[in-house]
């Protein structure tokens, strides 16, 4: 597990937890557990799910037992996610302008301009900054001693940093006394880190900017996330009504008349920012907002036309992305990935089908993948004529032998499998990593889909000091 080295020894970074759990009174954990979820419910930290008739806020299940990266690790993990978030900035910088990636045939052509998500109003166009993705959240697993894989990267709209926040809050309030037996790298300057990196990634013209997060409503499921990242940054939560464009330029609806506004860190997806420019049925964006950013008079963070980079068949093609952009070989290197696009692939994958994980290459949330180890007959009878009809929208993983930490359940500890997504900010200052990241735990046993969508729990996750 992640809390024992391969030879069955508890690793170097679980020491101090072990001996604690050791003398910990048995009713502990369970104790503190409950409390957790008392004031987790107190304070409204829910989501919702789409599609559940019966319950429409949830609470993600929080596990007390923190997951815990040595120093020395981290230190490699935080080169790796710097050099590949700045190789995927060079991606879409490219992908909308020279397009020097498609013509040396790193990525095919029709992978890009075939993408949903690509956006042709992008095209030969600069972000403010020349800064594309400046929130990516990259999933990273571990399958061996030897570090972490990119599982996938999530560059439109990443979300979970609440709870990344929320979860050290809690673990400082209900074990104090185990947290100060370690020395722990903070993530409570998170919010000041995005406030400066989203300043520093205004357009030219402001001098103090006015920063704002866009959110479509509170009937959005990550709602609770939208309006907490406002407070934390002490910036007005909007919605697109609350906005209007004129001669270009955006501004907010205040009581005290118009405000300009610099940067809006926006949690809508690209096709319902702008009424007049993508989705004239869209309720929830701005007319003439597409105007404005076109013209260089305000950021949009992520820019639109980012999502190219969250696809999972473009995932595949990471390696050489990075190898290109950068001349030298991934520091974290790609779970293995079969692209079923390709005729031979697809015949592998029909073949193995039962043991694989299938994923849609624009899904997300755990939705619309397979798990062939787990699937009925009838499940993979299915997925196999989804494979045959439209072999391009799909690629294939191996069922990975993901690590596990250990995790509080009904009967005690047990191993439960985690992965791990950290947030990575970046500006025309540079790049940034916050220590650690969301933890998330798939709490049934031998289960390997972490979602909370899917009955995932989160745990905190302690990067510790030298």
């Amino acid at each position: 597990m992640s809390g024992t080295a391969g030879s069955g020894t508890v690793r170097k970074s679980y020491r101090t937890l072990a001996r604690w759990l050791e003398t910990a009174p048995p009713d502990l954990l369970q104790a503190r557990s409950r409390q957790a979820e008392l004031f987790f419910r107190r304070m409204g930290v829910t989501f919702a799910v789409y599609g559940d008739v019966e319950s429409n806020e949830r609470l993600i299940p929080f596990d007390v037992v923190p997951r815990i990266i040595g120093a020395a690790e981290w230190t490699q993990v935080e080169k790796g996610l710097k050099q590949r978030v700045s190789a995927i900035n060079a991606f879409l910088k490219d992908i909308y302008g020279p397009q020097d990636c498609i013509r040396a045939g790193i990525v095919p052509a029709d992978l890009i301009f075939t993408n949903p998500h690509y956006r042709p109003e992008m095209q030969g166009r600069r972000p403010p900054g020349d800064v594309w993705t400046h929130i990516t959240g990259v999933d990273l697993v571990r399958t061996g001693e030897d570090g972490f894989l990119v599982l996938e990267d999530n560059c439109r709209t990443p979300s979970g940093v609440s709870y990344m926040l929320e979860n050290r809050e809690m673990m400082m309030r209900l074990f104090p006394d185990l947290f100060a037996e370690h020395r722990i790298r903070p993530v409570e300057t998170y919010a000041d880190m995005l406030l400066q990196s989203l300043r520093a990634s205004a357009p030219a013209h402001a001098g103090e900017p006015n920063v704002v997060v866009l959110t479509p409503g509170p009937f959005n499921s990550a709602y609770y996330e939208h309006s907490f990242l406002a407070d934390k940054l002490g910036v007005e939560l909007v919605e697109g009504g609350d906005l209007f464009v004129h001669d270009d330029i955006v501004f907010m609806r205040t009581t005290e008349g118009p405000k300009r506004v610099d940067v809006i860190y926006r949690r809508i997806d690209d096709e319902f920012l702008d009424p007049l420019t993508f989705r004239p049925d869209s309720a929830v964006g701005t007319p003439g907002l597409m105007a404005a950013y076109t013209a260089g008079n305000v950021t949009l963070s992520n820019a639109v036309g980012t999502g190219v980079a969250d696809d999972k068949a473009v995932y595949t093609y990471m390696p050489e992305i990075i190898r290109f952009f950068s001349g030298d070989d991934p520091i974290l290197g790609n779970v293995p990935t079969w692209r079923c696009r390709e005729p031979e692939a697809l015949k592998a994958v029909l073949d193995k089908l039962p043991d694989l994980v299938v994923k849609e290459v624009g899904g997300s949330g755990g939705y619309g993948m397979l798990v062939g180890p787990a699937a009925t007959s009838a499940e993979l009878e299915t997925f196999r004529a989804k494979l045959i009809a439209d072999p391009d929208d799909f690629i294939a993983q191996p069922t990975l032998s993901l690590s596990t930490a250990p995790t509080l359940t009904g009967s005690g500890l047990a191993s439960r499998h985690v992965d791990l997504r950290p947030f990575v900010l970046s500006s025309p200052r540079g790049v940034q990593v916050a220590p650690g990241g969301l933890t998330r735990v798939a709490l049934k046993a031998g289960s390997l889909v972490v979602n909370s969508s899917q009955g995932g729990g989160t745990k905190d996750t302690w990067v510790l000091d030298d």
